[in-house]
């Protein structure tokens, strides 16, 4: 689609980079029209390379027009969750070790590398025993050459971080990796969430850094020339360079990009914004035309963090999901996404040439690890393959195209297709999968033909064949199945209740009854109903398909504004920039504990003292405004306006919390 404007259109790039598809739009941003739009597939081997495909899908004909481009990004959310982050090493100040063992805390701190010292403050800010400097230089001795980055939390830092800057100066004088400290993140006092925010920060920067390179790669080839912001997890707008120091404030980018895209285009202000893509199904909550916020912390998989993010449920559940026999023996969707073999056949026409014959064999003889094929996305880096190791006799294979598993098992003289161990292949995406697919059924359907029809018909017919059931019959099923996930989802997001685990053997749980009596009433007395008070706005190429029938069952709406296949590219340029700033007001006790003498403010630039609560007040609400706004101001924002709020914590202890928010600064 060609952007051809007037020059004196002042215009924004907004572009979501997911776990599947890279989609990009062109607005004007004073009249908030839409351009152009263009969707690719993400390139993860090389993000620049998918990102300058959807440059050039929507053809701007004079980047001059740009004056902003502004980028959202599950890339954070996936590393975390697949557990695909730089090494760190975590340094904790003095953290109970015995505690954290007892109650298996260790599990939730992000990484495996971690040792614990002596040192840490108390409540009050006073200092709980001598920092152990020498044991953490030792330390980090003996751990530098084999982690990229380092993450520093002590003890209640955000009272008084004095302890975690001692550390930070020592350990610069010895080693010159990243060095993250818990106190700069979160001024929350839950220990194990700031060190587990820590952690992650500590291991995402290096990708962050990586993706936006990539993305300044792709603008500079295509002549753009804009300020670059990135949307953080609550919907908000920061700077690259805000993005670079705290990639983790990128988790639930994407999702609360496609909240915001699916406000800004439908016009509703409260409504339940889902989010079909090609790796997941995103669900969030819009109330006066906000995404309501976790004030607790976004959770990614087991780890919780202090992150403030939109309140987002994700689910593994998209276009791309692999439909397959599961370990029961019974046909199942998801967790895990591959290509669809409608895409592999696309690209690949022998795959279908390999496939097709199977349609000649009759029932049980056909082996469903032939519709299961493997294929080299990258080289891997010099050095990674031992010669003659199993991987790299994979990889060798996969040099000659595609192959299904059961031909990779056969070359390799294997029994079965646990034998060939790719894991770290995986890993790093040196190789891919592809497999039969939701998409492929929607490629039946006619619903979507981008690729290779005829092979989502093969695949079907060879999936069914094996199952006994005709392609009509699955197909119905598939979808049902579908709208039983996603309902249920949604009642969990919304009630933050759970459904009983079904149980055959005993059928009697009230709940289960009720959510598939309302799915599709079996009673023959007995109607039961969902009923959803707000509409939902459907986001993402499959939301039609896959939501139609979800809305009936909750006798709603369904809106599917336009470009709602786009919309998390809309919400990237749509969100204004903001900068939280808090200080900790909290009392200085007598020597024996039994007086209140004066007071300290903790703002991120340090600790003061004041004798009244009354000064110690008065500085906190004028230095976290004057903070708010500068930090408002190099984030990007243009005239922000800032807002205060106060909370009494208890135990003579007030947080003073200061917002400024402005739009972005264009170029």
């Amino acid at each position: 689609m060609t952007a051809s404007q007037p020059a004196t259109r002042t215009l924004v790039l907004g572009i979501d980079t997911g776990g599947t598809y890279t989609d990009g739009v062109l607005l004007d941003y004073h009249t908030r029209e839409v351009i152009a739009s263009c969707k690719s597939l993400t390139t993860r081997h090389d993000y620049a390379e998918g990102i300058g495909r959807v440059i050039e899908g929507i053809q701007i004909d004079n980047p001059a027009e740009v004056k902003m481009v502004s980028i959202s990004t599950t890339l954070a959310t996936n590393a975390i969750a697949e557990g695909k982050g730089a090494r760190v090493a975590l340094i904790l100040i003095g953290y109970d070790k015995e505690l954290a063992e007892a109650f298996q805390l260790h599990q939730r701190f992000g990484t495996t590398q971690y040792a614990f010292f002596a040192g840490g403050h108390t409540l009050f800010g006073e200092e709980k025993e001598p920092l152990d400097l020498q044991g953490i230089l030792d330390y980090v001795h003996r751990v530098k050459d084999s982690v990229d980055a380092l993450a520093v939390s002590a003890y209640f830092s955000p009272m008084n971080p004095e302890h975690e800057l001692r550390a930070f100066e020592a350990i610069s004088r010895i080693c010159d990796l990243p060095i993250v400290l818990g106190h700069q993140l979160s001024t929350k006092l839950g220990s194990v969430e700031r060190a587990t925010t820590a952690a992650l920060n500590a291991s995402l920067l290096g990708m962050l850094r990586d993706f936006v390179i990539a993305v300044r790669r792709a603008m500079e080839a295509r002549h753009i020339h804009a300020p670059l912001m990135v949307v953080r997890g609550d919907g908000t707008l920061m700077s690259e360079e805000f993005a670079a120091r705290t990639p983790v404030e990128t988790i639930h980018s994407g999702p609360a990009a496609s909240a915001m895209g699916g406000r800004f285009l439908s016009r509703v202000d409260t409504a339940l914004v889902v989010d079909v893509g090609g790796t997941t199904t995103d669900i969030a909550l819009i109330e006066d035309g906000r995404v309501r916020v976790s004030e607790e912390g976004a959770t990614v998989g087991n780890y919780k963090t202090c992150v403030q993010a939109a309140n987002i449920l994700s689910i593994a559940l998209g276009g791309d999901s692999h439909i397959h026999i599961g370990r029961d023996q019974k046909w199942t969707i998801g967790p895990a996404r591959v290509v669809p073999l409608a895409y592999l056949a696309h690209q690949h026409p022998a795959v279908k040439r390999r496939i097709a014959p199977l349609l000649q064999k009759g029932w049980g003889q056909i082996d469903l690890d032939q519709l299961e094929f493997w294929f080299l996305q990258r080289e891997p880096p010099p050095g990674m393959l031992e010669k003659g190791s199993r991987e790299a006799e994979v990889v060798a294979l996969l040099r000659e195209g595609p192959m299904c598993v059961t031909d990779i098992v056969r070359r390799l003289k294997l029994l079965h297709a646990g034998q060939i161990g790719a894991a770290e292949l995986w890993r790093q995406e040196i190789i891919g999968r592809a497999g039969l697919t939701p998409t492929d059924f929607m490629h039946l359907d006619g619903i979507y033909r981008a690729w290779d029809a005829e092979m989502s018909e093969i695949a079907a017919a060879l999936f069914c064949r094996n199952l006994g059931l005709d392609v009509k019959t699955f197909r119905d099923l598939l979808w049902q199945r579908v709208d039983e996930i996603i309902t249920e989802v949604i009642l969990s997001f919304l009630t933050g209740k759970k459904l009983a685990a079904p149980d055959p053997l005993h059928d009697v749980d009230m709940g289960r009854w009720f959510f598939h009596n309302s799915l599709q009433a079996a009673h023959p007395h007995l109607e039961t109903t969902i009923r959803l008070k707000v509409p939902i706005i459907g986001i993402g190429a499959p939301a039609k398909i896959f939501l139609e029938r979800v809305a009936d069952i909750f006798h709603t709406e369904l809106i599917l504004p336009p470009y709602y296949w786009v919309a998390n590219a809309v919400g990237a340029v749509a969100g204004s920039v903001m900068v939280s700033e808090e200080a900790l007001v909290y009392a200085r006790l007598s020597e024996d504990q039994s007086e209140v003498v004066g007071y300290y403010v903790q703002t991120s630039e340090g600790r003061t003292y004041y004798e009244s609560l009354e000064e110690a007040l008065g500085y906190a609400r004028q230095r976290v405004r004057t903070l708010a706004w500068e930090g408002a101001v190099r984030a990007g924002a243009h005239s922000p306006q800032v807002t205060l709020e106060e909370v009494e914590d208890g135990l003579d202890t007030y947080r003073i919390r200061a917002r400024a928010m402005g739009t972005p600064r264009l170029a």
